[in-house]
């Protein structure tokens, strides 16, 4: 089994972030509050090439918080855990603080 995974190309692997149910009091959440669907960046691929043949680096990065389309990705188990792995252009953005 791969202990990790490094994406070819322009791909990225991401860990889904599962937003809270219920709050550190026991409220519980109702599924509307988690909308955003967000992602941390496990790892990126070295990018792809343009048409003159050089390479083009992704706009993400190791450690990146990402916004994330609802739909898409690659689902892939590594060691018992679930990622996904999306294409530079199907991320939709990096959140910070």
């Amino acid at each position: 089994m791969a202990k990790r995974l490094i994406p070819c190309f322009n791909r990225v692997l991401v860990e889904k972030i599962i937003p809270p149910s219920k709050t550190n009091t026991g409220i519980l959440l109702p599924e509307a509050s988690s909308k955003l669907n967000s992602g941390k960046v496990i790892a990126v691929g070295p990018g792809s090439r343009d048409a003159e043949g050089k390479l083009v680096p992704l706009c993400v990065k190791e450690g990146d918080t990402v916004l994330l389309a609802e739909y898409g990705g690659t689902e892939v188990k590594l060691d018992e855990k679930k990622y996904h792995l999306y294409d530079d252009h199907d991320i939709l953005g990096s959140l910070h603080d």
